[in-house]
């Protein structure tokens, strides 16, 4: 007492599927998914009703039939009950017409749970129902061909569902698997995003506390040596000032070019060619010896030796006053060495501003370019800067 039919009808949206990307969906459409679920469980019972309609002679017992309607209407548990769903359209389908509630049911299932026990369970069951004749009476009366015909489609009844199930189950997985894939990858941007943001903040804040720092440093010193000089030394002194002035509005005017353009090229920066004209302008006893350096050195190694130099006299300047430097510049080992070393203070240092950050900046700039800073006191009193930076950067 079996429909022939083989058509099926299977929801294969399982639980979950698309909701990697509910979070970002409008209102409306969301609003509309909702419905979707509802929509497709009142189509299946309405597919599964026709069959049983279609399917039942005009003579079946009211049991039959009332076991049939029961099979279509236990397709609305599926979601809390898949595996109770498909035993409940069992009885259906064995002594009623309802097999194509048997394989949606199973077919449901298998979205859900996919290689669990009850999908293999509920197989069984619903093979059993296609194999089996009711009442039992006509199933001993069958011939050996018609048991091996009703096990084979028995393997398609039940079969079918199942493979139709994992694939839609298996798209599902996909689907989320995707949506997770997309929200990694766009916390990657974003996480790299902000790391560029933050290291392009930490090179101008270094960049900005090299140059100001170090400028207006001589800037303060110059002004008070222009209150205890005489006016021809004093217009000397304010000219100094300006041109002080000047260039530290120069390279800020730079730093700002490098914030607005954004681009990998920071822009010409000052370099060890330049560090003769560093000291001559530093107001300081400095001795500079260049030893061994190459003709070519990378931009990025050469500015940092420059911006090592700088800092190292500035620090000169706010805290040993009066005291004698030297810079030393080798080259070796594929790597340049700088060395800023001074003697112990000749007075008492001034109150000079003093933003903090200066030997932290050459660590990390150093670190970035795959060197090393170091800084310690000396015996005589004084304080030693040595920085090695490799040349193959």
């Amino acid at each position: 007492m079996s429909s022939e039919g083989l058509s099926i009808g299977i929801s294969v949206g399982g639980p979950g599927a698309g909701a990697a990307g509910r979070a970002h969906r409008p209102a409306a459409v969301v609003r509309r998914s909702r419905w979707v679920p509802l929509a497709v469980d009142v189509a299946a019972i309405l597919v599964a009703a026709l069959d049983v309609w279609l399917a039942v002679p005009a003579n079946a017992p009211p049991y039959s039939i009332l076991l049939s309607a029961l099979a279509c209407l236990a397709l609305a548990a599926h979601r809390r009950l898949p595996f109770g769903a498909v035993l409940l359209t069992v009885p259906g389908f064995l002594i009623g017409w309802s097999q194509l509630a048997a394989m949606i049911a199973l077919g449901m299932l298998a979205t859900r749970k996919q290689m669990h026990w009850q999908v293999w369970a509920g197989a069984v069951l619903v093979w059993a129902c296609r194999f089996v004749r009711w009442p039992p009476g006509d199933f001993t009366q069958l011939s050996w061909r018609e048991h091996v015909l009703d096990g084979i489609y028995g393997v398609l009844v039940a079969g079918m569902p199942i493979a139709i199930g994992l694939l839609a189950g298996a798209r599902a997985r996909l689907t989320r698997k995707l949506g997770e894939l997309t929200a990694s990858r766009d916390r990657e941007r974003r996480l790299a995003a902000a790391a560029v943001r933050a290291e392009e903040r930490a090179r101008l804040a270094r960049e900005m506390h090299d140059v100001v720092s170090h400028d207006i440093t001589l800037i303060a010193m110059q002004a008070g040596a222009l209150t205890a000089q005489d006016p021809p030394s004093a217009r000397q002194t304010a000219e100094v000032i300006r041109q002080l002035s000047t260039r530290t509005l120069e390279e800020l005017r730079s730093l700002v070019g490098v914030l607005r353009s954004g681009g990998e090229d920071d822009g010409p920066h000052p370099g060890i060619g330049e560090l003769g004209r560093l000291v001559h302008n530093c107001n300081l006893a400095v001795r500079l010896t260049m030893d061994a350096v190459p003709e070519q050195v990378p931009p990025k190694v050469s500015a940092a030796a420059y911006r090592t130099v700088q800092e190292a006299l500035t620090n000169v300047c706010k805290h040993a006053p009066g005291a004698p430097a030297t810079v030393l510049v080798r080259g070796g080992d594929g790597a340049l060495t700088v060395e800023i070393r001074n003697e112990r203070p000749r007075g008492e240092p001034p109150a000079l501003p003093s933003g903090g950050y200066g030997l932290a900046g050459l660590a990390e700039r150093a670190r970035l370019l795959g060197g090393s800073l170091e800084t310690c006191t000396t015996e005589d009193g004084g304080f030693r800067i040595r920085a090695r930076y490799p040349l193959g950067v």
